[in-house]
């Protein structure tokens, strides 16, 4: 029974974004502890996410992309360069529909469609929608694996899954606690926050089951999932973490994550 689901690369994405969604959880669980949170924390834990993600998005992600189109005889950067750009087009369209608000702006500068939700709706939607890529990253992390399981890969698999679940800690707690200062009780921050989670297990089963059927597109499919993931550095988390006066603790919390993720990764695979 172990060997199966060790072997079984769509039992492993359900567990490992399980995991994430757990962190998550964890994360927005910090709600019932702290009444408000410190600014200068959350730049930091901003940053610190952005650095994994980043990290994530080279080692596990886009490398590995390039080798694979080496080892199968195509022109190694052609599937990086348009899966990656195709992912953050992706994320660009998404970021344009889907109604959100980034942490620490006011109403007006909500984005995606003009729509009368409540601030604490808009803000959980986008975290939601930054969840996307991570958990695409995670499932097709482990969806290559499917026919080519090697220790190396799924270590590697593990590795993304553990860097992803430590930067879904700050993302649990970006948003209850907004969530609580805006009025909402701890027990609905609680629960909006862990549920931002949610999406990252549906979109890396989704991402898992897509490239087992589709391997002979895994190179673009893994280099989409970093394109997402940078856009979403680019477009919110840094942003977000240098937004304040706590510049230097923000770019310190991104050095502190890639180097973590970079250990995760290089250690692991």
């Amino acid at each position: 029974m172990t060997d199966y689901f060790i072997s079984n690369p769509l039992l492993l994405v359900v567990a490992a974004t399980l995991f994430t969604w757990a962190m998550t959880s964890f994360g927005a669980a910090f709600v019932f502890v702290f009444n408000a949170y410190n600014r200068k924390v959350m730049d930091f834990m901003l940053g610190f996410a952005a650095g994994i993600m980043v990290a994530a998005s080279f080692f596990s992600l886009l490398l590995p992309a390039i080798h694979m189109s080496e080892a199968s005889g195509a022109t190694k950067w052609v599937p990086a360069v348009i899966g990656f750009l195709a992912g953050g087009s992706f994320l660009f369209l998404i970021d344009k529909i889907i109604p959100h608000l980034h942490l620490f702006l006011p109403m007006n500068k909500s984005e995606g469609i003009k729509t009368k939700w409540h601030k604490s709706a808009l803000l959980v939607m986008a975290i939601t929608i930054h969840n996307i890529p991570e958990g695409l990253a995670v499932g097709v992390a482990f969806g290559a694996l499917a026919g080519n399981m090697t220790t190396a890969g799924l270590a590697g698999a593990i590795a993304l899954a553990v860097g992803i679940g430590i930067q879904d800690i700050p993302e649990g707690t970006a948003v209850s606690m907004p969530l609580r200062r805006e009025g909402m009780s701890k027990l609905r921050s609680f629960w909006f926050g862990q549920m931002s989670g949610l999406v990252e297990a549906v979109s890396g089963v989704a991402g898992a089951i897509f490239v087992m059927f589709a391997s002979s597109i895994l190179p673009y499919a893994l280099s989409f999932a970093a394109g997402a993931m940078i856009f979403v550095v680019v477009e919110e988390l840094i942003p977000e973490s240098q937004a304040g006066e706590n510049t230097d603790v923000a770019t310190a919390g991104t050095m502190v994550g890639f180097a973590l993720m970079m250990l995760l990764d290089v250690a692991l695979s």
